[in-house]
């Protein structure tokens, strides 16, 4: 099953195939008990989530020249893309970020049995965090989340001028992307491609990258409270 995961360049040997497996096996367990993913969603848990997760591989192979990355993952959920990251890239260290208790514990619960040193889980609306967070990160995710505009202001804030932010989206991007042009001219960002993948699913599911570049600082005001983003996206 995991062959697949060469479709993103990523080759997994012996000991990333056995914590993948012990992952998948916490994750149905610990599901059964509290809700982190749909129960249509845990039969597909590695199709579905793991490898759409690892699919940042693409980016990280074309636009970066190692692993050795301070990455922030913005309403990371039960862990995706958070999870599978440090799972397999020991050389990126991963801030996972989410509101939700229950989904941080089960992070830390995974961090535990798993022996995951490079991951660090907080629970904490994205734009209450602790403010030393922002301009420090080479590369910021969001999946599933929020429309592009909305998680542009929530994202940028975090990364350093000149680092990328990587939102997971389905195909149908485009009609996002049109609307996110006043928010990237005012947070000082820039679209620089789309990159597309497939699920390894009987039935082709599409999904893209939509890669930003931060230009410039982001003005100091952003992010603003949840109320405001949400009521007037930019």
């Amino acid at each position: 099953m995991y062959n697949i995961l060469e479709n993103i360049n990523i080759f997994p040997d012996k000991s990333d195939t056995d914590k993948l497996n012990r992952f998948v096996k916490i994750i149905t367990d610990y599901n059964s008990k509290v809700n982190l993913v749909s129960n249509n969603d845990i039969k597909y848990i590695f199709e579905k989530h793991i490898f759409d997760s690892l699919a940042l591989n693409l980016f990280i192979k074309k636009y970066l020249n190692s692993y050795n990355l301070k990455l922030l993952d913005v309403g990371t959920g039960g862990g995706f893309p958070s999870i599978p990251l440090s799972l397999l890239f020991n050389n990126i260290d991963v801030c996972a970020v989410d509101s939700i208790r229950k989904k941080i514990d089960f992070i830390n619960f995974v961090k535990s049995e798993l022996g995951i040193f490079n991951i660090t889980p907080i629970c904490s609306r994205i734009e209450e965090i602790n403010p030393i967070y922002k301009n420090s990160f080479n590369v910021v995710t969001s999946r599933a989340l929020a429309e592009l505009r909305i998680i542009l202001e929530y994202s940028l804030p975090f990364l350093k001028v000149g680092g990328y932010f990587v939102a997971y989206k389905s195909i149908k991007a485009d009609a996002e992307i049109n609307e996110s042009q006043k928010a990237l001219k005012i947070l000082n960002a820039e679209i620089v491609d789309k990159i597309e993948y497939t699920l390894p699913l009987q039935t082709c599911v599409s999904r893209c990258l939509i890669i930003v570049q931060k230009k410039d600082d982001t003005p100091i005001q952003f992010p603003r409270k949840n109320g405001l983003i949400k009521k007037n996206p930019l």
